[in-house]
Parts: structure tokens; sequence; C-alpha cells
């Protein structure tokens, strides 16, 4: 088991360990426990304490024989607990904590009451001098209980020494003067810290430690008016010692840089006072953070520094690589850690002393660290990873190539780093210089010519003008008059392309700058760019409306989401994360664990990568649940001791993503941010439109990194959108229907297109888009969405409500936003495609255009053969997911999300389509746990609502009844001939889609007296598709 972190970690293995401390050979090892935990916090006050108080007791229960051991082994105890052994740990105790300012006196105070305890049972000169000594010691060293010590020195003195008691406090009122002073300059810093502290504040805490240590540092280094330094380091290293105790700064890697760069500044200073060793709190340092890549690379040098022989620095080297955090906020800490490594090996090689054995494990060495942190940086994020973006390692390796002539390997090595460095200006820089070096002198520089034309060539270098500018400078200085012609005329075809390209982006740039339209909670405009889909939606949202009942239904249904809205809740600040758990801890056991101190909500159980133990996220009732489950943080859960932090700063708000992303895709996007533990997605049952995510980190780290990537370009259309989780900060909805630009015209002409109606409205200003609505066939419904530049514009464009455009009267309004659409509805008209990064169906080209051409309709039963069903849809799952999983299996004509009866109504091209669809689709498991069925429109519409999924809770499957196959109605090939149907001629429910109804009571209908298609005949049907 790993040692604790912090003071309270250690108290708390400590106590676990003396509750079975019912032996001689028991109590040793709780002794040893404590000597552990002094090597790595050896100022703790409250870790010296505990320890002395327990060998103290075991001094004197060895003493009086009431320890319960046998007679040898009390013999044996009061060898090894004997009085001048626990002095001495009294005193050890007292001077590792002598200048902790605030508690220093707890340990004293201790120890000097039991020293006068001694003294009053035995009286001596020898005793009393030696009292005498201590208190003066102490009363020249500044801590905050100045006045008790002195007040218990002078009843010492009236009681051992009364003729002397006014010359001693006098005297020692005079060599206190130091002392005293020093503390009053640091009494208003301790003063605010005591205050943070009492605050339960852990920002507060921090702010203020960090500006004491600031305050100390200066102190530390400052000379006196005599020039010399001050005498105060010993009290900046206890104020560090102090911060580090404790559990929020002992795992700030920050801290314990900032600490050892002052030791390592102030070792010539202070060459007469004993320092601590660097390679002790180097080893604390990444103890404590042992995932930080910037500690470990310390480590490496100041090992080498000391000297430290091979093996000792090689084992550091095992110890960092052997541990399973170090990736744990990413590649850059291995990567940091690595240059460190390689760095020594190759300096190694550098002294005058060099062996060939330090030749022989730079030149094995480095190679092997370089594919080491290619092999890791695969397996920790994938094969995407292209390897250090300033490429540290490569080029040690490089230079050590070089030293050793070996310049083809070096060159190789170069021009393998062009695959993933070339569009770096820096990479190629730093290329050319490594060939203008070892170029041969009495020659052209070829070689260096070549990189920068090869570079120059590159389309996409991010700073193309500095490197051609090198170029032609290069070539004027060092080639002859026909390279530097070759040079000026690349340069010259290459500079328009640079320019062409730099119009462009400054393009893009002026349109995200002017872009309006950002998407929260996913909704969106129908006619901003991201609604492609959404205004094809539009065609039947007359008849959606009516699915859900009536207005009035929905009007209420709108309340309830408001107030459900109130009252949603706090989470961001009431969920806990509980790691190393036991590896197959339940549920209940964890439940059970915090039941009599939080009530909980809801769990999320997971097992570690490594299998070595859990991690749990844990949402609570009140924010006062989380304080008391905070008091069970180092505690120990079994032989386990966990940590519970507060996920306050670890949920972050994600939308203005493409609408298929799922799981995997976040996974993906932030895996370079940090460990991800949930993503919970929103439901979709009132408004299908909602495309947002809330993703719970691991660490503040990850999500502070995960933060930075927020304004970044999915594709040209999706901007993501990502900020800390707040519901109590609620950002107004953007886009042109929420800034009034979006206008409403309905009663067009049928005959009218797109640029007619821009041509007619754009007289009163700028016309960004103008969608017409069309039905399945390509025709005009007569209704229209034209969005304007501002929202003057689009009122000025009301003065043509009620006018005639050529045989129809006009009726125009500004377009208003719905709340509540339970329905998604997709068409995809011949020619269009789908796309998986994209919320738009790509239309055919003009010439294919069928706006003012009709189309020959399909008929019912063709419609009904080729529709299916799919069953058992989450919630959280979206119609453009639905539609990507789909259109594998065909082209899709039609797609109706229904997650009201969780569910999706897809119509595909032809039947055929469709039956590989039943097939493929069934039993499938879009999300863990959860798989889907598929059926027909009356399957359909006998599901009930349901409650959204939650993923972390199992629940055992339902038993599913065996469907007769006499009543499995499969999909047949479409008819060749019979009379057409029109769908308006069928009556349907008027809560399901005319369309569906209809085609389904037909293709039954026409069923009738028919032969039932065989298995043989469906298989058939299947295989001669393929």
């Amino acid at each position: 088991m790993p040692d604790p972190t912090g003071e309270e970690g250690w108290l708390a293995l400590t106590d676990e360990t003396k509750r079975n401390a019912s032996d001689l050979e028991k109590c040793v090892e709780v002794v040893e426990c404590y000597k552990r935990a002094i090597t790595l916090e050896p100022c703790s006050t409250k870790i010296w304490l505990a320890y002395c108080e327990w060998f103290w007791s075991l001094y004197e229960k060895c003493q009086n024989s009431r320890t319960g051991w046998s007679e040898e082994e009390c013999e044996l105890g009061k060898e090894i607990f004997n009085l001048e052994t626990a002095l001495d740990v009294w005193h050890q105790g007292a001077h590792a904590t002598k200048y902790r300012l605030n508690d220093s006196n707890e340990i004293w105070n201790r120890w000097i009451s039991i020293e006068l305890q001694i003294l009053s049972e035995s009286c001596d000169e020898g005793k009393i001098n030696h009292i005498r000594e201590l208190f003066n010691d102490r009363l020249q060293t500044p801590h905050a209980t100045w006045d008790d010590t002195s007040q218990m020195f002078s009843t010492f003195l009236t009681k051992y020494s009364e003729r002397t008691w006014e010359a001693s406090m006098v005297e020692v009122t005079k060599i206190a003067k130091e002392a005293k002073d020093t503390y009053s300059q640091r009494e208003k810093f301790e003063l605010k810290l005591k205050k943070a502290v009492e605050s339960g504040s852990n920002e507060a805490v921090k702010t203020q430690m960090l500006d004491y240590l600031s305050w100390e540092q200066n102190q530390a280094i400052k000379k006196n008016k005599k020039g010399t330094l001050s005498k105060t380091i010993n009290l900046c290293i206890a104020l560090f010692e102090r911060a580090l105790t404790s559990t929020q700064f002992a795992v700030d890697p920050t801290i314990w840089e900032d600490y050892i760069v002052f030791l390592l500044s102030s070792k010539s200073d202070y060459s007469n006072i004993n320092l601590p060793s660097i390679i002790s709190i180097c080893y604390r340092g990444t103890s404590h953070c042992p995932w930080s890549g910037a500690l470990w690379a310390r480590y490496i040098l100041c090992a080498e520094m000391e000297p430290l022989p091979f093996a000792s620095i090689e084992q550091i080297k095992h110890t960092a690589t052997n541990n399973r955090d170090l990736d744990r906020d990413g590649m850059n800490d291995v990567i940091l850690f690595y240059i460190a490594w390689c760095g020594y090996l190759k300096r190694r090689t550098m002294i005058k002393e060099a062996t060939d054995e330090d030749h022989d494990l730079a030149e094995m060495g480095l190679p092997t660290a370089l594919e080491d942190v290619t092999q890791w940086g695969i397996r920790r994020i994938g094969k995407s990873w292209k390897g250090d973006p300033y490429f540290r390692i490569e080029t040690i390796l490089i230079q050590n190539l070089t030293e050793r002539h070996a310049l083809e390997e070096a060159r190789e090595l170069w021009q393998r780093l062009v695959a993933t460095h070339a569009d770096s200006y820096d990479f190629w820089y730093q290329y050319y210089q490594w060939e203008m070096i070892v170029k041969d002198s009495k020659e052209p520089p070829t070689l260096a010519t070549a990189v920068l034309a090869q570079a120059v060539r590159h389309k996409t270098l991010d700073w193309p003008e500095k490197m051609m500018e090198v170029y032609v400078k290069h070539c004027n200085n060092y080639e002859k008059a026909d390279v530097v012609l070759q040079a000026i005329n690349l340069v010259h075809r290459v500079a328009k392309g640079v320019a062409k390209r730099r119009e462009r982006e400054a393009a893009v740039y002026q349109t995200e700058l002017t872009k309006s339209g950002s998407e929260i909670e996913g909704t969106t405009s129908p006619a901003d760019p991201e609604s492609n889909v959404e205004t094809q939606k539009r065609k039947r949202e007359i008849e959606e409306e009516e699915i859900g009942g009536t207005i009035k239904k929905i009007r209420t249904l709108d309340q309830t989401t408001d107030q459900e809205q109130n009252l949603k809740r706090d989470r961001e600040n009431t969920t806990v994360v509980v790691t190393n758990l036991p590896p197959k801890v339940t549920q209940t056991k964890v439940k059970n664990y915090f039941k009599d101190y939080a009530h909980i909500n809801s769990l999320l159980l997971k097992t570690e990568v490594d299998e070595k133990s859990s991690i749990a996220l844990i949402e609570l009732r009140t924010r006062e649940d989380v304080q008391s489950a905070l008091l069970k943080d180092k505690k120990y859960f079994g032989d386990r001791q966990i940590s519970v932090i507060p996920a306050t700063g670890l949920i972050l708000y994600v939308t203005n993503f493409p609408p298929t992303a799922d799981d995997d895709y976040f996974h993906n996007l932030f895996k370079d941010c940090g460990e991800i533990l949930s993503i919970r997605w929103p439901s979709v049952k009132y408004r299908t439109s909602r495309r947002f995510v809330y993703i719970s980190f691991r660490t503040q780290q990850a999500a502070e990194a995960a933060v930075q990537l927020n304004g970044l370009s999915l594709s040209s259309i999706h901007k993501l959108y990502i900020a800390y989780s707040n519901p109590s900060i609620k950002k107004d909805r953007e886009g042109a229907t929420a800034e009034g630009r979006e206008i409403h015209v309905t009663n067009l002409d049928t005959s009218l297109t797109e640029e007619d109606v821009n041509e007619t409205f754009s007289k009163y200003g700028t016309v960004q888009r103008v969608n017409i609505l069309k039905k399945l066939s390509g025709k005009s419904k007569g209704a229209a969405f034209i969005v304007f530049e501002t929202k003057e514009q689009a009122s000025a464009a009301l003065e043509l409500d009620k006018t005639k455009l050529k045989s129809s009267v006009l009726s125009v309004e500004i377009s208003r936003e719905r709340n509540y659409k339970p329905t998604a509805t997709i068409v995809n008209k011949d020619g269009q495609t789908l796309s998986a990064d994209s919320d738009i169906i790509t239309s055919p080209r003009k010439d294919h255009d069928t706006n003012n051409t009709e189309s020959k309709a399909p008929s019912s039963s063709e419609i009904a053969k080729r529709t299916i069903t799919l069953l058992n849809i989450p919630d959280t799952i979206n119609d453009a997911r639905i539609r990507l999983l789909c259109s594998s299996f065909g082209e899709i004509t039609r797609l109706v999300l229904r997650p009201d009866h969780q569910g999706a109504i897809i119509e595909f091209s032809n039947s055929l389509s469709a039956s590989k669809a039943i097939l493929g689709l069934e039993n499938y498991e879009i999300l863990p746990g959860r798989r889907l069925r598929t059926g027909f429109l009356k399957d359909l519409f006998a599901e009930k609502d349901a409650d959204k999924i939650q993923i972390s809770q199992t629940k055992k499957p339902a038993i599913k009844l065996i469907q007769p196959p006499t009543k499995i109605q499969r999909p047949t090939p479409p008819a060749t001939n019979g009379k057409k149907k029109k769908l308006a001629q069928v009556k349907s429910s008027p809560s399901v889609p005319q369309n569906y109804v209809s085609s389904e009571s037909s293709a039954v209908g026409q069923g009738k007296g028919k032969k039932q298609m065989s298995n043989a005949d469906f298989k058939a049907l299947i295989s001669n598709g393929r």
C-alpha cells in the first residue's frame, strides 16, 4: 500500500496501526510507522506530538508493568523504551518544529512539563541549569506564545533560583528582543492566515499562505544595513515545511518547486547553516506529486549535481517510469522527465573523465528513451500522437549523434521529424541551422539550401513569410547566381499562394468576430448556418405540434419545464469524488459507508484502469451533506485510506459540437487534458434540438486544460463553447430568431424561388439567408424563413405584410422561438448526403432542383414496405446520432425521432435497405446496458414514456415475450403495378403523423389475401440484394 500524503493521512494510518498494537512487536511497528511519517513530514507538529506521546506512553507502561505483555517482552520493552530515549524523542520533536511560529509551543510546552516533573522528583543543580538553558534558547526563538513562555520561566526561577530571578529576567528580556521583533513583523501574516483557516475556505488559506511565503523569501535574501544577510532563513524553511504538511499544498508541485529553488539559491549565501538536503526535498516532492514531470526532472538534475552514483540516478529513473501517475495530466510531464534523463546521459559523455561505458550508455540509452516516449504516447493517446511538438528529446539525440560524427544518422532523424513537424517554422529553422553548422566550409551549403527550399514549398507552414525571407537571404550570402534566381522565382510563386491563404484566413477571422448565434443548450435558429436540418424539420411543424395535443397542453408543458428548471439540482456544489476505494467494492458498501454522514442522490462507481482501486462520483442532497462527507477524507475504508474531495471546479458545460457527437467523441477530444469521470447528456423528451453536455473531470487541472479549448473550431459551423458549470448563471440565447432578425413569410406563391424572395425583401436590408419550406416532392409549401443582418431591417420588412406578390397575398411576421418540440424530423431528398461532422444535409445541384416540378410521389404501400421503427431509444439520444447509425444500411428518405415513445421512425429509399436495418439493428447496444429493438408503427406507439436511463445503475432486464411468427410483418419488394393511392384519402389518428398511419393501414389492407413470404423467400431477398 502506498504511503499517505500529508499529515492527516499519516495520523489516520498510525491511529489505525495503534488499534492492533497489542504486543511488543506491534508497538515497534507503530514506532517504525511514525519514523516513516517523519521522514516525509519532518516538521509536522501533529505527527511529532503524536509520536512523542506514543513513545512516552510506552515508557510509562513498561516502567509500571501495565502493558499486558509477557515478562520477557516487558524486560525488552524497558530496554527499548527507556527514559533517556523517550526524552531524546521529545528533544528531536521540539527541535524539528522549533521555527514553526504558530504551534511549536504545543510540543515544547509538553516537553518542558515532563522535564519539570522529573526535576521535581529528583532535584539537583545540573538539572536546574539544563532547564534554564532550555528556557534561554526557547525565549530567543520567535514564537507566538513568547509571553506564556516567559511566565513559565519566571515561575521556574521563583521556585528553583529565586535569588537570581531579577537578573535572569532582565538578561533574558534583553537577549530576546530580536526574537520578539522578528515575530512582531510576521504577526499580521499569522493573524490573516489564522482567520483564513477559521473561515474554512481553502482558497483563502492558499492566498494568504502564498503571500506569506513570498514575503518571507524576500526577507531571507534581504541584506541589513551592515551588508550581511538576514538570519531568518530558518523561518522561511519552517514556513515552507508548514505549508507542505497540509494536504492542500502537499499535492501542489509549484510549492515544491519554489521550495527547491529557494534552497538552491540560498545554498551559497548560507554555507554556514545546515540547510535541508535538496535530494530529500526532491524525494518528498515526487512522493507527494508523482504526476509532476517537472519535479522528477529536478530530482534527476539535483542528483547529478550532488553527485549521486549512476546506479542511484538510474533507480530514480525506474521509479518515475514505473509510476502509473506520471501521465495523469497528459504527455508533457512524461516528456519533461525524459528530457532530464536524456540530458543526464548526454552530459556524462562530455566530461573529461568519460569512459567508453558512458559513451555506450548514451548511444543505447538515448534512442531507447525516444522509443519509450513514442510508445508511451501511442499507449496514452493513440496512434494520432505526433510526439513532442518541440522535439526536445530528438534534439538531444541529434546533438549526441553530431558529436559522434554520425551525421547521416542525425540527418535521417531530421527527415523523420518532417512528417510530424513540417508546419513549424521553428523546426525548419533549427534544421537549417544544424545543416549550416555541420557543412563543409569549403563547399556551398547545398543541403542547407535544400532544407529551406523544402520548407518554403510546404503549403501549411505557420510562418511562410519569414521562411521565404531567410531562404532568399541565405542564397544571396552563400549560393551562385543560378541558385539565387531559382530561389527568387520559387518565392515569387509561393508568395502569391500565401497572399491568397492570408486573405482566406482574414475572411474566416472576420466571420468569427461578427458571427452571432453561438448555440446555448442546443437551441438553434431555423435559418442559421447550423440549422439547415432544422429548416427542413419545419416542413411538417404544424402536424408535429398537434402530436402532443392542443396548444394549451404545450403551454402547460412549457410551464412545467420552467418549474423543473427552477428546481434543478445544484450538482456542481453537491458532488464529491472518492478515490482509492477497493477495486471490487459495491455501490451498497459505499452507500452504507456514507449513510450516517450524507444523503446520496446518485452514485457512479468505476474501476480504475489498472484494476487496483475504484473511484466514485457521488451526488449528495445538499451542500451541508458535502461538508459532512468531507470528514471521511483520509479515513480508512477497510485497509485503504480513501480521499474525498468536492467536485467543485471539475464539471464543465459544453455545447456547439457536432450533433453526432457521443461519449467516445468527447473522450477523444479531451484526451490531452486529463481523465473524464462522467458525461451527462440532457433529455430531449420535450425539446429535441437540445445539444449540450456536462462533463466531469477527475482533477481541476484537467478541467482547466479543457476550458482552454473554448472557442476551438471543430468545423466551419461548429465553434466549441466550454465553461465551468454554474446553474445560477443563465446566458441569453443567441441567433437570428432570438435576436429578432428572422421573419416568417407564409402564403407565398409556390412558383417563387429563393432568388425571387431575396430580390423582393433585399430592398429593406441585407438578406443573409432565405429558406423556402418544401414538401417531400420538392414543391414549395408557400412558406419561408428570411434572416436579415439587423433587427431593424427585419422590422422594416414587415411592411410587406398583407401585400400581394404574384398571385398571393403575403403574411409576414417576426419569427418566434419554440421551447417545446417533442419530435425531430429529417427529410432527405434525392442527391442529399449525410455527414457525421455536420448538421447540414448537402442539397443537390441547381440543375437537379425540383422546386417548381413536383415529382411522382410514392404510394402508401411503398412507404410502408421501406419503413421501420427503432424501439427502446434512450431520451438522451438525438436524431443526428440515429441518422448516422441507420445511414450505414442505406439511403434514408425520412427520419422522425419520438422520444415520447422511446423510438424513431425511419423511412429508407428501398425495402432492401429496410430489411438490412431490421437485421443489423435488432439487439444493438446503443448505450451500455441499453439495446435497441426493431418493429413497425404499431410497436412504436405501444411504447410508453420512460425516465432517462441511469448508466451507473444496472437493472434486471425485463423478460421479453416471443411473438408468434404469424404476427411478423416483414418488408416486401415494391409492387410493380397497382393503383396509386393518395395519402389524403386515408383517415388517421390525430396523435400520429397521417402519412405513416395511412402507410401502415394501407400495407395491412393490401396484404390481405396474399401469400405470406416464407423465411426462405425472405433470406433470398436479402442475399440477392448483396
